[in-house]
């Protein structure tokens, strides 16, 4: 196993040795100049922290990550700043899984959130929401609670939905405040613009 030499204020990101040979294949083959890999979440669920580690481009590095070296790694880790707190401790290792798939996996043991009151929302989630909207072919994520505001992520087919604000509104909101009455407000930050499969289709004014 190679891992980077990390300060206190870096996390230690460790590869295994079929990780660091599979990435570097990737790096070596990449058609454009690679500034680095980089390591985020990208959801939260009922079976923990889902990862992504993916490739950064020379000149898209990102200002708010933090780097690391990875001893082995032919290009450094961008390890993403907004969920730094989650990353600390993460092991990636690569198994052929057979042609187009990722083969990366991810052992993390930071808990889904250390904040307790975003610890019930997600619960809320897991056990309500997303199993009632999953027929529609949707799901949502929640990104952040601030001052008593829950930021979250409509996907899947709620993207680009016009019934979004409905279910918003009417069904997600609702659901969260009543289970947890400290949330004040429900903040919908998804990009809906770019949504390519509703199941409800905005009407074209």
């Amino acid at each position: 196993m190679t891992s980077e030499t990390a300060t206190p204020q870096q996390p230690a990101i460790s590869f295994t040795e079929s990780a660091t040979a599979k990435l570097n294949e990737v790096i070596a083959g990449y058609p454009r100049p690679v500034a680095g890999l980089r390591l985020q979440i990208v959801g939260r669920g009922p079976e923990g922290l889902e990862h992504v580690l993916s490739i950064v481009e020379r000149g898209a590095e990102p200002a708010d990550d933090a780097q690391v070296t990875v001893a082995g790694l032919n290009a450094p880790v961008y390890v993403e700043g907004r969920n730094l707190p989650y990353l600390g401790i993460v092991t990636v290792n690569y198994r052929n899984k057979g042609p187009n798939i990722s083969g990366l996996e991810f052992e993390n043991p930071s808990p889904v959130w250390l904040d307790p009151l975003a610890l019930r929302v997600q619960q809320v989630f897991d056990t309500q929401i997303n199993p009632a909207i999953a027929a529609h072919g949707g799901f949502v994520q929640l990104l952040d609670v601030n001052d008593g505001v829950a930021y979250v992520q409509l996907g899947g087919g709620c993207q680009g939905c016009g019934m979004a604000d409905v279910t918003l509104k009417q069904g997600i909101a609702v659901a969260v405040k009543e289970a947890v009455p400290e949330i004040r407000e429900v903040v919908d930050s998804t990009d809906h613009a770019s949504g390519t499969n509703p199941y409800f289709k905005p009407a074209k004014k």
